[in-house]
């Protein structure tokens, strides 16, 4: 870290767009798998999410472990630090919606309850994404 700003903090871990992407499909697409982040429509290149996915693992936003059915894949989920980021990831997308032309409004996926209001919005994801990564996936 070059400083002790708060914003640098955050780029120096989210200074690209890729890192984001990958939370985001954790969060809302339900990947957890290499090749499930590999079929993304944004078309990561496999040395870049092979980089991404472990800085993400080494500043504890996600851990890896071996999936119980089949012991030679890994499987990807959210720790608590990573779950902590919901509110960042929905304040992006509300303020890309009122800002972008031709996005698809169909994506609510990821809004959703958030359009009406943020904080039950953030609360209700926060809360699946709990159940989903720390409980179930440990």
């Amino acid at each position: 870290m070059r400083s002790d700003c708060p914003l640098n903090f955050g780029l120096e871990i989210f200074g690209d767009k890729w890192s984001l992407l990958i939370i985001r499909d954790l969060m809302f697409f339900g990947k957890r798998y290499y090749n499930e982040f590999m079929m993304s429509e944004e078309e990561i290149s496999t040395n870049i999410l092979a980089d991404r996915l472990a800085m993400l693992e080494k500043e504890k936003i996600i851990h890896k472990k071996k999936d119980k059915t089949h012991k030679q894949r890994l499987v990807y989920h959210l720790t608590q630090k990573g779950i902590d980021l919901v509110p960042v990831i929905i304040e992006i997308g509300l303020w890309s919606e009122k800002y972008a032309r031709n996005l698809n409004p169909g994506r609510d996926i990821i809004l959703g309850d958030a359009k009406k209001s943020r904080v039950k919005g953030v609360e209700l994801v926060k809360k699946r994404l709990y159940q989903q990564h720390i409980k179930e996936g440990g």
